[in-house]
């Protein structure tokens, strides 16, 4: 079965309806007690079982709320029209919120594609876009929709490496892929459940606390040889242009033993982390 929308009768025009059998019911009583004349007394029995009956039947929708009707165990529709209605009294009701949601998940500790174990957690925005599967294809869907949550990020979460040095795809620094990729397989699941997710992020992503100290000295040591490199390849550069600017211009005749030093120079001061202290030769260079 499919979920179906139904509009009951309006609720006003029962409520006039009410209002009046519970007039009859009053005065039948009264007339009955001032003319002892039984046949009354059965009209206001009647009149109450008629009015006990038309009760239960009023309900309410709010806007983004529904109702899903059931007929001794059938279903019968979903009213999601907000306002105030009337339908069969024998019928149950049930609420179902279509409001949008936001579940915050637990902070779960897994394995990433590399084998290091890692903290991460996810939020996930979703509402409810097909009552008839939510209350019956599963058995708690705001329940399955955690579960499932937890089931997809762990799934992900082990599917990429927290870092990946070539430019692979990877939990820290393609965060917006992985989210869209988390968020597709959710949908895939919480499908059967009528759930529509509209969004899913990582919130929180962390090296496990066992290894987050080795990681972070890592981390650090790639940084200072990514730096270091770039800093040696600029020096190389630099020393290069000097050169070849010195011996196009004649401004000085270096046999290979002096440019060997000088480039040796040249390499200590542009790679040196401290200043250089200048020393001054006064003398000749010979």
């Amino acid at each position: 079965m499919k979920e179906r929308n139904i509009r009951p009768q309006s609720g006003a025009l029962m409520l006039v309806v009410t209002f009046l059998v519970f007039v009859g019911m009053i005065a039948s009583f009264v007339m009955a007690e001032k003319s002892g004349n039984d046949m009354l007394i059965w009209v206001g029995l009647a009149l109450v079982l008629v009015f006990t009956l038309i009760v239960p039947g009023f309900f309410v929708v709010e806007p983004n709320g529904s109702k899903v009707l059931l007929l001794f165990g059938k279903y019968v529709g979903t009213v999601k029209e907000d306002g105030f209605f009337w339908t069969n009294p024998f019928q149950t009701k049930r609420n179902l919120s279509r409001r949008v949601r936001t579940l915050n998940g637990e902070k779960l500790k897994v394995n990433d594609a590399a084998g290091n174990p890692i903290e991460i957690a996810i939020i996930v925005v979703w509402r409810v876009v097909d009552t008839y599967s939510a209350s019956f294809e599963v058995e708690n869907y705001e329940n399955y929709v955690f579960l499932q949550s937890e089931s997809s990020l762990r799934h992900s979460a082990g599917s990429y490496p927290y870092d990946d040095e070539d430019h692979a795809i990877s939990l820290r620094q393609n965060a917006d892929e992985v989210s869209e990729n988390i968020r597709s397989e959710l949908q895939n699941k919480l499908q059967v459940a009528g759930i529509e997710v509209i969004e899913a992020k990582i919130a929180h992503l962390a090296y496990a606390q066992e290894i987050a100290g080795a990681m972070l000295r890592r981390q650090q040591a790639a940084a200072v040889i990514s730096a270091r490199q770039k800093i040696v390849e600029g020096a190389v550069g630099m020393v290069e242009m000097a050169l070849t600017r010195m011996e196009a211009d004649g401004v000085i005749d270096l046999d290979e033993e002096r440019k060997a030093a000088m480039v040796s120079n040249l390499m200590v001061v542009l790679c040196s982390e401290h200043a250089a202290q200048p020393i001054v030769n006064s003398g000749s260079v010979y």
